[in-house]
């Protein structure tokens, strides 16, 4: 189990004050078991009571859900449904110069589309506005209808508007056509998911949302609990091979390497970013999800580790819990 100084950063972190954060839930893998473990509470509000979490309690990715949309894609891609090299099918920029926006430079973030993303500022965010504003019922094609404002593949710009493109042309794939009704794409896609990824994965929980027109919000909205974040990682910690590489292959080989090829850099965190996972520089081969609020996933290949933490920490004070994350990985 956890290391003494392992359990000394878990208590420092359970029992912060709330004004620094507050952690749910944390929970770390090594060699297909869970080696630290705990619990908080969530906090009554508006419309719900205090609730004690559990490993049985599901909560939200956020944008965690990105990486396992680049899990996703690599299914399509082991499956030879799609070529990211090529051209993203996208009906609706057919003859456009967004027509030449590949697949690939979405999963890179640079699709040289404008979108601001923004979490607070509801007038200037995209993402506040495709998510909440009621816009568009396909998120994906509010997104895909913004203007172009640089070259494809020449500036990174994280978006999850991009991410919500890719999840509808996920969508067409699995549904067999462009459109169509949202009931029966929002099927095929969960049935897609659950068969190809989340249940071969040990992700039994995973619970996917949709939008309007049925397409998998891929930007951030993925229900799991805190033990199948962390198989999620395992999945890519051993190159998309279930079961602690003893499995089922599940995505193509050298998908991770595919994963962490860099593609950005971040000024504000100071972190680069791969191919819809954040890369922890301190850490060689390391990579992450990230998800608003303080959820990770990381994956620390040369400690054969997997971390996952859900919580509620303001952008003021990540930091510090991505600091403390890293004194776990250290000390376990």
């Amino acid at each position: 189990m956890a290391t003494h100084a392992a359990e000394v950063i878990l208590e420092e972190m359970f029992t912060r004050s709330p004004d620094l954060g507050v952690s749910l839930a944390f929970v770390a893998r090594r060699g297909g078991e869970v080696v630290a473990e705990r619990y908080g509470v969530q906090a009554a509000n508006d419309f719900e009571p205090e609730i004690a979490i559990t490993a049985e309690s599901t909560l939200l990715s956020w944008s965690m859900a990105k990486s396992v949309t680049h899990a996703a894609i690599g299914v399509l891609v082991a499956d030879g449904m799609i070529d990211v090299d090529a051209p993203a099918p996208v009906r609706q920029w057919v003859g456009t110069a967004k027509g030449a926006i590949t697949t690939l430079q979405l999963l890179e973030m640079r699709s040289g589309l404008r979108f601001v993303e923004d979490y607070v500022d509801g007038e200037a965010s995209n993402c506040i506005e495709m998510l909440f504003g009621g816009t568009d019922p396909s998120f994906a094609h509010y997104a895909a209808s913004q203007p172009l404002v640089a070259e494809p593949g020449s500036v990174f710009n994280y978006s999850s508007g991009t991410t919500n493109i890719l999840c509808r042309i996920i969508g067409d794939i699995v549904s067999g056509s462009a459109g169509g009704d949202a009931g029966d794409r929002s099927a095929a896609v969960g049935e897609f998911l659950r068969t190809r990824l989340f249940d071969p994965a040990g992700m039994t929980s995973a619970t996917p949302k949709f939008d309007d027109a049925g397409d998998f919000v891929g930007s951030s909205y993925l229900y799991a609990t805190a033990g199948d974040f962390a198989r999620f990682g395992e999945l890519y910690l051993h190159d998309g091979v279930a079961d602690q590489g003893r499995g089922e292959r599940l995505l193509p080989t050298g998908w991770t390497d595919h994963a962490r090829t860099w593609s950005g850099h971040d000024d504000g965190s100071g972190l680069d970013y791969g191919r819809h996972w954040w890369l922890w520089p301190a850490f060689p081969g390391s990579l992450a999800c990230h998800g608003y609020e303080g959820q990770f996933i990381v994956v620390f290949p040369d400690r054969d580790l997997v971390i996952a933490h859900l919580g509620k920490t303001g952008i003021a004070h990540n930091p510090g819990l991505s600091m403390r994350l890293a004194r776990l990985a250290e000390a376990l």
